[in-house]
């Protein structure tokens, strides 16, 4: 089985064509550079880089959320135009759920972190035994004073992963996964996907929309100036 596999969750973005649990071609930037200009050249790139067929591909998967509101918009649309034209099916990542995937092989309690701003995270807690990963609470946007309850009811090593891993590890202690491996990776994504795959969580490109857990900016503060006039 062969899947094209994005994430644009965040600063750093990738894609990826992965061959049932082998990575044939991996293309990831993390300079800050506007998706919408990279991300068709990283899925050119990997498809060329490993002399692949777009037509070849099986599945189309990205992460639909949490995350950057624009980032995740450019990598639905991209994977829902790709899928589309070629008729093949796609299927839904969580972002945390990709990241967790970053840390297989380990024996852990995996706390996938993102910066959602305003002292919180957007956070999933998972369990890690080899390659078997075990989701043990939904995604959800906390403050990290109440990820810290949390955390406290697991024996096992804690990791955290993810772009907000550091700012964790400085308020809650526990350790933080290396460099390399902290951010989001288009390979993880796919992994996920083959879960999902497993699973029968197979959607049309139609079907493949945004999961952001809490409302933009613009429309939170648009939701407050309302509230106040009603005051």
């Amino acid at each position: 089985m062969k899947i094209l596999s994005v994430d644009t969750s965040a600063v750093c973005a990738s894609a990826a064509i992965t061959q049932d649990e082998k990575v044939i071609s991996l293309c990831s930037t993390n300079a800050g550079l506007t998706h919408s200009r990279t991300l068709l050249a990283m899925i050119d790139s990997a498809l060329k880089n490993s002399e692949t067929e777009l037509s070849s591909i099986d599945y189309f998967a990205c992460c639909v959320g949490p995350g950057s509101f624009t980032g995740i918009r450019i990598g639905i649309a991209t994977i829902k135009g790709l899928a589309d034209g070629l008729q093949k099916e796609c299927i839904a990542v969580s972002t945390l759920e990709g990241l967790a995937y970053n840390l297989l092989g380990r024996d852990i309690i995996a706390c996938p972190v993102m910066d959602a701003r305003c002292a919180q995270v957007y956070t999933a807690i998972f369990e890690i035994n080899g390659e078997n990963v075990k989701r043990l609470t939904e995604d959800e946007a906390i403050k990290i004073s109440e990820l810290a309850d949390k955390l406290k009811t697991f024996d096992k090593k804690i990791v955290f992963v993810g772009d907000a891993a550091e700012i964790c590890q400085k308020a809650l202690g526990y350790d933080i996964a290396p460099p390399v491996i902290r951010y989001q990776n288009a390979a993880s994504v796919a992994f996920a996907a083959m879960k999902n795959f497993e699973e029968k969580k197979l959607l049309q490109a139609a079907e493949l929309m945004p999961v952001y857990l809490r409302l933009p900016q613009a429309e939170r503060e648009l939701k407050a100036k309302r509230t106040l006039r009603n005051l």
